[in-house]
């Protein structure tokens, strides 16, 4: 294969002046998102120096993805979804906005900050789902995976910037302009939109309230292909989430060094930038099941060896490694998701994808400190990535149709 096939494939960026709007947007949106992030957790820690309130940012920022996405994504499926994608942006600026007010003036108590938190998740449930039709609607079909390709290295570079940069921004500035900051990075992301054409559902549209939700889920009970892609995220998020283990991990092994903890979350997002910027044979394949379950294993089993190492280098390599079959495996999931799904489900099915890939992580790390707790970190990373393992085989053993390159349409 040539190296102009092995690394990223930029087309999206050259034929579609739409796509490159899109992508500003959103990378700058990300950032801004991530920086947030860091303030977040550092505004409610100084407020309170409690581990349980530190914990109910997360809490703030899932449930509403989890009480309203499927809701939202059958809202998203009856209208003009860059509107309804644009309202949630200027909600989202709005809050950050609320945010830097009360980061200036300093007389919100927690609760108030943890209840912005949940109205901004809130318009991301909508959000989310709408955007989710972005890509396959202003690419090309040969181009969608390559697009969704140059969204997964554009966020996963923030990954590695943002919170570095939001640190930096706490320190010199404060909380307010950090806030600030986020609410005008939802702006370059409402441009980034605003050209867009309208994108009412191709098809029939969702019905009303339960019903629409009803008629999603059924799809994604019906449709093995789609279905089995988001159980293999299932088993990488739930069963083997490592990052609430990393502290108590680096004090068992490696001696409680503060330089090792750091380096960790860092290993897994350089090996996901690395894998995003190579992704050009991945795109070109045209098996993303295969990707995605290849990919989903490795996660798991680099995490099971990762809990058995005693040398920090080697276990440093074992996250790379784990945070570069991640990537792969997230880019076909979302391939899988984006060109198999009728237009008319879209909003639904995406909502569903980002309820997973969101409220995933958090029970992940909950399993993961639970099984710590009665046993060891080390056990616990072990028996989460085997098990994560196993999922993965038995998904490719009942989902034949994953496995093949590109699986024939299905009904709902």
């Amino acid at each position: 294969m040539s190296v102009s096939r092995t690394f990223i494939d930029v087309r999206p960026l050259r034929t579609s002046p739409v796509f490159r709007r899109l992508l500003l947007g959103r990378t700058v949106s990300v950032l801004g998102s991530f920086m947030t992030m860091v303030t977040v957790m550092y505004q409610v820690w100084e407020m309170t120096h409690s581990a349980a309130w530190s914990g109910a940012v997360g809490l703030a920022q899932a449930l509403p993805l989890v009480c309203f996405g499927q809701f939202a994504g059958a809202w998203v499926d009856r209208g003009d979804r860059r509107r309804i994608y644009l309202a949630a942006t200027v909600g989202q600026a709005v809050c950050s906005l609320l945010l830097a007010v009360q980061g200036f003036t300093g007389h919100v108590p927690v609760a108030g900050v943890l209840a912005l938190v949940a109205a901004q998740s809130a318009c991301a449930a909508v959000g989310g789902p709408a955007a989710g039709v972005f890509v396959p609607r202003v690419l090309p079909k040969e181009q969608v995976a390559s697009g969704l390709a140059l969204y997964q290295v554009t966020a996963q570079s923030m990954m590695l910037i943002g919170p570095a940069l939001g640190g930096l921004m706490l320190g010199w500035f404060g909380l307010g302009v950090c806030y600030l900051l986020d609410a005008l990075s939802f702006l370059i992301a409402f441009y980034g939109a605003f050209g867009l054409p309208a994108l009412p559902p191709e098809g029939e549209p969702s019905r009303a309230g339960l019903h629409g939700v009803v008629d999603g889920l059924r799809f994604l009970a019906g449709h093995r292909v789609v279905r089995g892609a988001l159980v293999t995220d299932l088993a990488v998020t739930v069963l083997s989430m490592p990052a609430s283990l990393f502290p108590l991990i680096n004090e068992e092994r490696f001696g409680g060094d503060p330089r090792t903890l750091g380096l960790f979350m860092s290993a897994i997002a350089i090996g996901g930038v690395a894998a995003s910027a190579l992704s050009g044979a991945v795109t070109h394949l045209g098996r993303p099941g295969l990707v995605m379950l290849c990919g989903a294993g490795v996660w798991g089993a680099a995490l099971a060896a990762f809990g058995l190492m005693s040398s920090p280098w080697a276990g440093l390599g074992l996250l790379v490694l784990a945070g570069a079959a991640d990537a792969l495996s997230v880019l076909s999931r979302t391939t899988i998701v984006q060109t198999r799904t009728p237009d008319a489900l879209l909003g639904r099915v995406t909502a569903a994808e980002q309820i997973v890939g969101q409220a995933g992580p958090h029970l992940g790390n909950m399993r993961a400190g639970l099984v710590a707790g009665a046993t060891s970190g080390a056990t616990a990373l072990v028996t989460g990535g085997l098990l994560c393992l196993l999922a993965v085989v038995w998904v490719a053993t009942s989902t034949p149709d994953l496995r093949a390159g590109v699986p024939a349409p299905e009904s709902a």
